[in-house]
């Protein structure tokens, strides 16, 4: 199903009628309120659907015309007629909870699953991914497919953050204004996961799903003032998720607040015989347990900077004048929280890579300032592609000519007006590869990422200084998480303005505090902490109730 027409959608909108109850405002409601409003018979799985279905109508199609949401599930308001009589509870504690979903995570139902590529338009999945299931046995209502960076940002250098050759570009809610010149957002609406993160911070589901391989859920909760886990490689299976990379892909939550995230955690913290990676996973009985806001007394927390060891202070030493006093405000909340505070760079080995984990490919995409010099794109992402992929789509994907990523580089050059706006420079580079992981430079790059970002970098730095979490600014700390397979967790900051050297209207900047394999219950309780405090979370001017 293609994304609503804008007469389509006002249609939509007229056939579904009224919103939610006055009492619960869907601009702004945690998912928990919403599940509240569930059990207390204060609203109905129908009620809410409709009156999401008629917020995307009025913001995401008309209005701002935020684009975040890809494709609407035709079969949503149904299953939500089938849970009007279901209330949230320990056994389905999202029952009547619509969820949007990435397009890069197959649903087996009427829905396409294209990670935002016209070469798979159309293209359907033989079954649900793992998540999608889980969510379903929890009672969730699958709203439809958020809009993606094509490739979840693996097809060109430079592509701009949320832009899909089928879907468009997605806007960021609080400051929406595209360049004149080439379309591209001031403000970037953040990582591939934008559609996911736009769509929650904009008040069109209660909450979503996103993947990230380095930064691709980090990046748009920070730019969108949400909350986020990037859990550790292995906790949330990502058998039916659209691949770059084994080693690091994940999916997550993004949510409104911390305690919304530690209930989808709950849900899709599975192990799952078609990931092996689940094999060894670890988790709490319930993340929501334990969340509370003197969680952060006594937490040695390390601040990755130096100031007397200026070249190597990466995370903080050039940080622009405001997300610096937000990063100095939030530091300040969690001393008055009781935090020990470590400042202390990062070993400069942790964040800097090892020898030969990267790859030069020559930048071709023609709306890229840089275009004509060498991008860099590790190793491991491009090696892992083509062999992740072809597995893909002989598995899972079904209604559709591409057997393999060779069919889709070559679908793009026959619709180049079309499909390649921004190149396929990381595509064809990959394609070049055995597509087997055989090759030895594959090996010890992937060997290096461990060795740099793990064992010599955040193992060593939180060895040394005994921490319980290190604190970054926005999505700042994301690579080095990723290739180490560790955790994050992020949730609002502050706000900041400015990009490309021109003003901009206010936008959000997170904050987040990382950890070692498994300590996801960790992160969300100190999480949980600042952000009851520090309450700096708002909605996006101008997407008021209907």
């Amino acid at each position: 199903m293609k994304k609503p027409s804008r007469r389509e959608a006002r249609v939509a909108a007229t056939v579904v009628g009224a919103g939610a109850p006055a009492n619960l405002h869907l601009d702004n409601a945690s998912m928990s309120e919403i599940a509240q409003a569930l059990a207390g018979g204060q609203v109905t799985a129908t009620a809410l659907t409709k009156a999401y279905l008629a917020r995307i109508a009025a913001y995401d199609v008309d209005g701002p015309a935020l684009n975040s949401v890809r494709t609407l599930n035709p079969d949503a308001l149904s299953i939500a007629g089938k849970l009007d009589e279901t209330k949230p509870s320990a056994k389905r504690p999202l029952a009547g909870i619509p969820i949007l979903v990435k397009d890069n995570i197959a649903t087996s139902d009427t829905q396409p699953t294209t990670a935002g590529s016209l070469a798979l338009e159309g293209a359907r999945a033989r079954r649900d991914a793992t998540v999608v299931k889980l969510l379903r046995k929890a009672g969730a209502v699958i709203l439809g497919k958020a809009n993606l960076t094509e490739f979840a940002n693996i097809l060109a250098a430079d592509m701009p953050a949320g832009y899909s050759s089928l879907g468009g570009q997605v806007k960021n809610p609080f400051a929406p204004d595209l360049m004149d010149d080439r379309g591209i957002p001031v403000v970037l609406p953040g990582g591939s996961s934008a559609g996911s993160a736009v769509a929650v911070a904009a008040g069109l589901c209660a909450a979503s799903i996103g993947t990230e391989t380095s930064g691709s859920l980090l990046y748009p909760a920070s730019m969108n003032g949400l909350v986020t886990v990037k859990p550790t490689v292995g906790l949330v299976s990502c058998a039916g998720i659209v691949p770059i990379s084994h080693s690091q892909d994940t999916a997550g939550p993004m949510t409104r607040t911390v305690r919304d995230a530690a209930m989808l955690l709950n849900v899709l913290a599975a192990k799952d015989p078609l990931d092996p990676a689940t094999g060894r996973q670890r988790r709490p009985a319930d993340y929501t347990a334990d969340l509370a806001t003197d969680a952060m007394k006594g937490a040695r927390i390390g601040v990755p900077s130096d100031a007397d060891d200026a070249l190597n202070d990466r995370y903080y030493g050039k940080l622009p004048p405001r997300s610096a006093k937000v990063m100095a405000d939030a530091i300040k909340v969690l001393e008055d929280l009781g935090a020990i505070i470590v400042r202390a760079n990062m070993p400069t080995a942790g964040w800097i890579g090892g020898p030969g984990t990267t790859m030069n490919v020559l930048n071709r995409n023609p709306l890229s300032r840089n275009r004509g010099n060498l991008a860099t794109p590790p190793i491991v992402f491009l090696y892992e592609l083509k062999r992740d992929l072809n597995l893909y789509l002989k598995d899972w994907a079904t209604n559709t000519d591409m057997k393999t990523m060779a069919d889709i580089a070559a679908f793009n050059e026959v619709h180049a007006d079309k499909a390649l706006r921004f190149g396929q420079d990381l595509f064809l580079a990959a394609e070049m590869t055995r597509g087997d992981l055989s090759e030895r430079e594959y090996k010890s790059a992937r060997a290096m990422d461990l060795l740099s970002a793990r064992t010599r970098g955040i193992d060593a730095y939180m060895n040394q200084h005994k921490l319980d979490a290190v604190l970054f600014p926005g999505a700042a700390g994301c690579a080095i998480a990723a290739k180490a397979g560790y955790p994050s967790v992020m949730v609002p900051g502050g706000f900041i303005s400015g990009a490309d050297d021109k003003d901009t209207p206010d936008y959000p900047l997170g904050i987040t505090f990382a950890g070692r394999a498994w300590s996801e219950h960790k992160l969300l309780r100190l999480a949980y902490a600042y952000e009851q405090a520090a309450n700096m979370r708002k909605p996006p001017p101008g997407l008021s109730a209907l």
